[in-house]
């Protein structure tokens, strides 16, 4: 019997940890299950090997408990644990708990007072209007349902990986290849080199003095699950997380070809292709070909083939298709992490940060801040530690005594405050008067019609104390979706208050999208980028919200917080 492979002891784990739920298992060891999936998922090596080798309890999230099971599925095909609560619950209940608004408790409810154990049997239900008669559950959320099984929801993922958990596989494999002694020339290409939000593979390429032997060492990582087409050319590979990885090696003299074509997007390069043979050129992965020579020119970096085009270089970020190549086109200087001056979102222990205000802080000054905004979640967050009235006045005493104990950089004590159902904030006016910087920000009730939602933000928006609205649209990449709400009028609401909007740049949100951000800075909303770090070692988030705003075409002038701390606050003082 072959070893399981480690995504398909991350999905053993996760069906696990939902039908523990369903079984109404205390939260903690339903969490302990999601974790340790996380953990297998994102794993380098063979978890099924590190179970022989019994080193499995070395990665962290996974203790003796889960070494037990571990032991007996790798042994024996199956976790007895999860034989067992199959049993009870049909397959079709676990596909139920990932629809939007429904969760294992509510699903729970359903089965047992009306059977129903499936997205079919939900969506008769809803469609005969049935549900309404389970208390909770209304005409509403019937509708609400068959808008998320109209839209797939509670299907399977579809395998695209976030771009942050891409990179940590792409990152050891690229160091591997780079101190091969064959090796010259190794770059990322792909849409990862693009910086998008979720990948469904990986693209190297690379020149050699021998290309065969890079090739083999590739196919010979420990990284790799699987290796195939391997020769002079590259070769294949598959990781234990189950994402493919494909690497090119070509001559030395063709690099700058391919690179720029395995890069894109697909968008880019069919019109780059189309405006070349305007000029009487073809251009392909193998070069530039002039239609009236006949000749070739091969390009050893991407500046040539832009060049040969007649165009300038253009950052990889910009390859969208989105006015790049257009004739009047002008490369703009794209914002850089080190443009940016300080952070405006950012989170303790006073919530649910795991820094202390003054760890946070010296974190924040080492990376080169000259400002941070300690800004912990409100009195109705929902999720946990949030911050009283009370509590908030003793924790902006303790950030502006840090403030005063640290040289080189100002401490702003600000609060994250929670957006309530009707656009009112959850801390009264003269308590919010007192803070230094605020951010505005939706938590809860996320099922609200686009109209409700945007009436919800725009009311914030409008607030005069609201500095900033934190993670505008609320998506989590290939998590969740986008609040159902009217980006124009947001923009509007901002543009004419002169409220920041904020990139968020946790890798699992990126939100603004560079759509929005885009649009909202035409429409002249200043941006600002905050990490919305919730420890010290996430406080360098900010360089996704940067890659977010390099797609967007933004450059330093369009982001609030390039500002020193005086000018930023200056724009906003008469908001107050």
């Amino acid at each position: 019997m072959p070893d399981p492979t480690n995504a398909e002891i991350a999905a053993l784990l996760d069906e696990l940890g939902d039908l523990y739920e369903l079984d109404g298992a205390i939260i903690h060891r339903v969490t302990a299950y999601r974790n340790a999936a996380k953990a297998v998922r994102d794993a380098t090596t063979s978890i099924a090997a590190r179970v022989r080798a019994g080193t499995v309890t070395e990665i962290p999230g996974i203790g003796k408990t889960l070494e037990e099971k571990l032991v007996a599925l790798v042994e024996t095909g199956e976790i007895p644990a999860t034989v067992k609560l199959r049993a009870k619950f049909p397959a079709g209940l676990v596909q139920m708990t990932r629809l939007p608004g429904l969760g294992p408790k509510r699903a729970r409810k359903l089965f047992d007072e009306l059977g129903i154990d499936s997205l079919d049997a939900l969506r008769t239900a809803a469609e005969s209007q049935s549900l309404r008669a389970v208390k909770g559950f209304g005409p509403k959320f019937e509708a609400t349902v068959l808008a998320a099984l109209d839209a797939g929801a509670g299907e399977a993922p579809r395998g695209r990986v976030p771009l942050h958990d891409a990179l940590a596989i792409a990152e050891p494999v690229l160091a591997a290849l780079r101190e091969h002694p064959a090796s010259e020339r190794v770059e990322l290409a792909g849409s990862a080199r693009r910086w998008v939000d979720s990948v469904k593979d990986l693209d190297i390429i690379a020149t050699a003095s021998d290309p065969a032997a890079l090739a083999q060492a590739f196919a010979e990582l420990d990284l790799l699950e699987s290796a195939g087409g391997i020769g002079d050319a590259g070769a294949r590979g598959r990781t234990h997380s189950g994402l493919s990885i494909d690497l090119k090696i070509v001559a030395p003299a063709q690099f700058g070809n391919l690179l720029q074509h395995f890069t894109g997007s697909k968008q880019h390069n069919v019109a780059l292709r189309e405006a070349a043979v305007k000029r009487g050129l073809h251009v392909s992965e193998y070069g530039v070909t002039d239609d009236a020579t006949g000749e070739t020119h091969h390009c050893e970096t991407e500046a040539e083939v832009y060049a040969l085009l007649g165009l300038p270089y253009i950052e990889p970020e910009l390859r969208e298709n989105r006015g790049e190549l257009a004739r009047d086109f002008v490369a703009p200087t794209l914002v850089t992490v080190e443009d940016l001056r300080g952070d405006l979102h950012s989170h303790t222990t006073a919530s649910d940060g795991h820094g202390t205000i003054r760890e946070m802080a010296q974190a924040a000054l080492a990376l080169g801040h000259e400002y941070l905004a300690v800004t912990d979640h409100s009195a109705s967050h929902g999720f946990g530690n949030d911050v009283s009235p009370k509590e908030l006045v003793a924790h902006m005493a303790a950030v502006r005594r840090v403030s005063d104990e640290l040289d080189g950089i100002t401490l702003l004590a600000g609060s994250e405050v929670n957006i309530l159902t009707d656009g009112t904030l959850d801390y009264e006016d003269d308590l919010l008067a007192q803070l230094d910087w605020v951010v505005a920000s939706v938590h809860t009730s996320f099922a609200m019609t686009a109209q409700e939602m945007t009436d919800r933000i725009v009311r914030a928006i409008e607030h005069p104390l609201v500095d900033a609205i934190g993670h505008p649209t609320g998506r989590l990449i290939e998590q969740r979706a986008a609040y159902a709400l009217d980006m124009d009028a947001i923009i509007e609401a901002a543009a004419r208050t002169g409220t920041f909007l904020e990139i968020n740049g946790s890798p699992r949100r990126r939100d603004l999208h560079d759509v929005h951000a885009r649009a909202a800075v035409d429409a002249g909303v200043k941006l600002i980028i905050s990490s919305d770090a919730h420890r010290t070692t996430t406080l360098d988030n900010k360089r996704w919200g940067v890659a977010t705003a390099r797609r967007a075409g933004l450059g330093p002038d369009a982001i609030a917080n390039t500002l020193p701390l005086d000018e930023l606050l200056a724009l906003r003082a008469g908001r107050r």
